[in-house]
């Protein structure tokens, strides 16, 4: 008698399928798009959210029939699945926690080098053949705050005391190693960088307002990795605008990709990237020997990790 094999359902985007070779014979694996998704739900087991751009999950899940036990998003952040309906239910959600914390946390260093030192008008006096000699700042010796303490933010506050910046890492609740939110205003006031890395929740939703950017010094950068909607967008053109921050760097947005139309790509002293900082070569490949290693972990009955705690839309740390 054939053996029942678990279905996994992937919800594929637009770069290579995962490779899921390993898991010939042990899965019976199904593929789908976004509109597939809510036909195809019930008879899923587990959920592969590949591609975790898309809110499809979110749509489909409050639909009727059973929901798969166990659903896995290649990325960090959960806030594009996650529903009522997936919340309050018993379906177990994991996250690719560990395969982005150096990646970014080196872009993080790479845009604090590249504004310190003046690299963006470097390159552009260079197409424009100018020869202009410049005074930049130093690293070593700045203050960093660093917002989100789980690994992705502690990765970022390694790398930089590497470069000698002394730096505070605030959390949800205060630890050893760890500030709490009581004291960021404190803290963003005297740093020279001020780095959003914190996940997208009810309490974090638009933490960087207009407050937030008053609060910081005129000399202030502004970088964010975390999430778009962290993030004021209305207060931050205003704050670049009026000068109240020296500058800011921004890798996420509210609404990706980001239009051609938004004023946000004018503003003075903004570096915009397409959501890259923790797009490296090779990542689409880890991401999958990752998720295969959990459902070895899932089909064998034993404790999956990177468990999102759903009420929070977070791992929490340890």
């Amino acid at each position: 008698m054939t053996p029942h094999l678990p279905t996994l359902l992937v919800l594929d985007a637009d770069p290579p399928p995962p490779r899921l070779g390993r898991l010939t014979g042990r899965a019976r694996i199904v593929h789908t798009d976004a509109a597939g998704l809510a036909e195809r739900l019930p008879a899923a087991d587990a959920l592969l959210v590949w591609d975790f751009t898309s809110s499809a999950v979110r749509e489909a899940w409050p639909g009727p029939g059973p929901r798969p036990r166990w659903v896995h998003t290649a990325s960090a952040g959960v806030d594009h699945l996650m529903c009522p309906a997936l919340a309050a239910s018993d379906t177990v959600v994991t996250n690719a926690r560990g395969i982005f914390d150096r990646p970014i946390a080196e872009y993080v260093a790479a845009l604090v080098l590249a504004v310190a030192k003046d690299l963006p008008r470097t390159l552009e006096y260079q197409r424009e053949r100018t020869w202009r000699h410049r005074e930049t700042r130093m690293v070593a010796g700045t203050r960093a705050c660093v917002v989100g303490s789980g690994p992705v933010g502690r990765a970022i506050a390694r790398t930089l005391k590497a470069l000698g910046v002394t730096t505070a890492l605030v959390g949800r609740v205060p630890r050893t190693g760890v500030h709490g939110p009581d004291d960021l205003d404190r803290l963003i006031s005297r740093a020279d960088w001020v780095i959003a890395a914190a996940p997208l929740t009810e309490r974090t939703c638009g933490m960087f307002d207009a407050h937030r950017f008053g609060v910081m010094q005129p000399s202030a950068v502004f970088v964010n990795v975390g999430r778009g909607r962290l993030v004021d967008e209305d207060a931050l053109a205003e704050a670049l605008t009026g000068r109240w921050i020296a500058g800011a760097a921004l890798d996420v947005f509210a609404a990706e990709p980001l239009a051609g139309t938004s004023p946000l790509w004018g503003l003075p002293g903004l570096i915009a990237s397409p959501h890259m900082s923790g797009d490296t070569v090779g990542r689409l490949d880890a991401l999958g020997a990752q998720f295969v290693e959990l459902y070895e972990r899932w089909a064998a009955g034993r404790p999956l990790v990177n468990v999102v705690d759903k009420r929070r839309g977070y791992v929490p740390s340890h």
